[in-house]
C-alpha cells in the first residue's frame, strides 16, 4: 500500500526571474490557486494524505500558504464570507504535510535523498512541484493502481512528438498493454535519432526503497548535481522498473511560455469568466490577424 509522497519543491526557478527572487516557482499562481497546491489535491485525491515536501532557502511561503492564517480568518469571519472562509480553512486541512530542507541544490536525486526518513521501507510517491496533470482519475491513482500488480518502481510517462523527445528523459522498454512498458533503458534528453522511444516522463514516479542506495552510489552528472533518471538506471540492474501511459494532460510551470499557456487554459475552464475570457482571446486573435494582413 502506498500511504506517503514525497513532492520536491527546491530548485530556485532562475528561469521566472525576478519574480522567483523572493518567492517560490511553485507558488506561482494558476489564476488565484499556487501550483503546488494543485499537486498536493493530486496526491489527496488519491487517498495519500502524508506528504513530505522538500523545500529550500527562500521557500517559507510554501509552509506559510498549507498553515493556518487566524487574522485572516477572523476578518473573513467578520465579513461573513463563509465561502471564501472555509477554503482557506480546507488549505490546511488539506493534508498532513511536512518540509525538510535540501541544504545544497545537488540535483532532483539528491532532493529525493532527503526524504529517506520519512518513508522509511516503503514505496512513495514522487510528485514534482513544478508540474500540474488535468486528470479525470488523478494521476498519481493511475499510478498506485499500476503499483498495487507489480509491486515495483513505477514512471508515469506521456506520448510527446518527436521534435520534443530531446526535452525530456525517455524511456525505452518492452510494451505489456496499451499503457504498460517494462522498462530496460533510461535516457536523459536524448537526440531525437538515438531516442529509444517517445515516451517521456512526465513528472510523476512510485519509487521503492531501492532508490535511495541507488542515489548514494550515483556519481554527480551536470553542474555536479545528482540526477534521479541516473539512479534509476542503476535501479534497473537490480529490479524491475514499469512505466504507464497516463490518461490526462501534462502542463509543465517549468517555462514562462507553458506557464502563459497553463493559465490560459484554466481560465477557460472556470465558468465564472470562461465566456467573458473566452470573447476577449478572440477579439485579440482577431486583432492580430488584422495587422497581418495589413503587412
Amino acid at each position: 500500500m502506498v500511504r506517503k509522497a514525497v513532492i520536491p519543491a527546491a530548485g530556485l526557478g532562475t528561469r521566472f526571474l525576478p519574480v522567483t527572487k523572493a518567492q517560490p516557482k511553485e507558488m506561482l499562481p494558476i489564476i488565484d490557486t499556487p501550483t503546488i497546491q494543485y499537486v498536493v489535491q493530486e496526491a489527496v485525491d488519491s487517498g495519500i494524505d502524508d506528504i513530505l515536501i522538500i523545500s529550500g532557502k527562500g521557500k517559507r511561503a510554501i509552509e506559510d500558504h498549507f498553515d493556518r492564517n487566524f487574522e485572516l480568518e477572523a476578518k473573513l469571519g467578520n465579513d461573513d464570507d463563509s465561502n471564501l472562509l472555509n477554503e482557506i480553512r480546507h488549505i490546511a486541512d488539506m493534508a498532513n504535510i511536512h518540509y525538510i530542507r535540501q541544504k545544497e541544490l545537488n540535483g532532483l536525486g539528491d532532493a529525493i535523498y532527503q526524504a529517506r526518513l520519512h518513508t522509511g521501507d516503503e514505496a512513495f510517491v514522487v510528485l514534482l512541484g513544478d508540474t500540474i496533470i488535468d486528470s479525470v482519475i488523478p494521476v498519481t491513482q493511475q499510478l498506485i493502481d499500476v503499483y498495487n500488480q507489480y509491486r515495483q518502481t513505477i514512471i508515469g510517462v506521456e506520448v510527446v512528438s518527436e521534435e520534443k523527445v530531446s526535452r525530456y528523459g525517455i524511456i525505452g522498454g518492452k510494451k505489456i498493454s496499451d499503457s504498460i512498458w517494462e522498462v530496460n533503458e533510461l535516457v536523459e534528453k536524448p537526440d531525437v535519432e538515438k531516442s529509444p522511444s517517445n515516451l517521456a516522463i512526465a513528472g510523476r514516479y512510485i519509487l521503492t526503497p531501492e532508490i535511495f542506495k541507488a542515489i548514494e552510489q550515483t556519481p554527480p552528472g551536470k553542474n555536479n548535481e545528482i540526477q534521479l533518471t541516473d539512479a534509476m538506471r542503476i535501479m534497473l540492474k537490480r529490479e524491475s522498473i514499469y512505466c504507464n501511459i497516463i490518461e490526462g494532460k501534462r502542463y509543465d510551470i517549468g517555462n514562462k511560455l507553458d506557464y502563459l499557456k497553463t493559465v490560459v487554459e484554466f481560465a477557460l475552464k472556470r465558468k465564472e469568466f470562461a465566456e467573458e475570457f473566452s470573447e476577449f482571446l478572440k477579439e485579440i486573435v482577431n486583432c492580430i490577424f488584422e495587422d497581418e494582413n495589413k503587412k
